[in-house]
């Protein structure tokens, strides 16, 4: 079927284009430059201009498409949270949300794709300290990425009005080869300078790569799936625990703290990003049967370090 990505120049959207157009689909990806993203997006994709904020002739792409994927959005972690830092990824989230649910609406019902499914964060529910679990049920925190978060679902959302099955993937940190955030977390080791942040109590939760991908796959082709669907893999664990895994994988240290105070005077509100946790688990995922392939976190480093491709059948959907 034909499956129209807008944010398909990144790791993610890459990697799902990849898959799709290896198992014979029709991947139009949604881009503000196309002549570079026909450069970076795997042969076979065709890359359409939209500028990410009106209905404009890209309306076309979606008429009888089988699915949508809404991957778009600045990096959360790549400046500091300046109130117009903060604005810039509040923007780049809702603007092309509402232009693609306008997009939605605006088609006859015969010619509207099925199915949206469209990014979230696993920031969604703050921060938790305590040990029970958070699941796809639970409530929103009041931070500002969950307060975005909030936002960001409820403008996707508004596709269910048109009849369209509206999925929201509450994604984790990605293990993979050359992800930002990874190469971030794994520099102070690399330096002999890895530890505990803060007390070390907050949890650490991730999903490789590989499962990210099956997950929305997942989400593509089981018509009950509706609503939240946490992209986090089971083995949710404490920073301290986490950091002794992220040492053993590079055999560097990790018994150097860095206090609370240095992180919150140095990053500001942007400190939330390493000082915040919650134990998210996959619920949803694992009640329609799905069987994650990188699910503990020691392996599942290990293979992102190695720099190989996604595992053949990762994007399938289980039985």
């Amino acid at each position: 079927m034909k499956i129209v990505i807008a944010g398909a120049t990144g790791l993610i959207g890459r990697a799902l284009s990849t898959a799709l157009t290896r198992d014979g689909h029709d991947v139009v990806a949604l881009t503000r430059q196309p002549a570079r993203a026909a450069r970076r997006l795997p042969p076979g994709v065709r890359a359409v201009s939209w500028d990410g904020q009106r209905v404009g002739p890209w309306l076309d792409e979606l008429r009888g498409a089988g699915a949508v994927v809404n991957l778009t959005g600045e990096s959360i972690g790549a400046r500091p949270w300046t109130p117009a830092r903060k604005a810039i990824l509040r923007a780049s989230r809702l603007l092309p949300t509402d232009a693609l649910v306008e997009a939605l609406k605006r088609l006859d019902t015969p010619d509207r794709p099925p199915v949206l499914v469209s990014a979230s964060g696993i920031d969604y529910y703050g921060h938790r300290d305590e040990d029970d679990a958070v699941d796809e049920s639970s409530r929103p925190g009041d931070d500002f990425l969950a307060r975005l978060c909030v936002e960001w679902e409820a403008a996707a959302r508004g596709a269910e009005s048109a009849g369209t099955r509206v999925v929201l993937s509450r994604t984790a940190l990605v293990l993979a080869p050359g992800a930002p955030a990874l190469r971030a977390l794994l520099l102070p080791f690399r330096l002999f300078l890895g530890g505990p942040i803060g007390d070390g109590r907050q949890w650490f939760t991730w999903v490789h790569l590989d499962d990210l991908i099956g997950l929305i796959r997942l989400a593509l082709d089981r018509e009950e799936l509706r609503g939240p669907l946490n992209a986090v893999a089971p083995d949710a664990r404490r920073q301290r625990d986490a950091a002794r895994a992220i040492g053993a994988a590079l055999g560097r240290p990790s018994w150097l703290p860095a206090p609370r105070p240095l992180i919150r005077t140095l990053l500001r509100d942007q400190a939330d990003l390493l000082l915040h946790g919650r134990r998210a688990v996959p619920a949803r995922a694992l009640a329609a049967g799905y069987r994650f392939r990188r699910p503990e976190l020691g392996p599942a480093l290990a293979d992102a370090l190695a720099g190989r491709a996604p595992v053949d059948g990762a994007d399938r959907q289980p039985p």
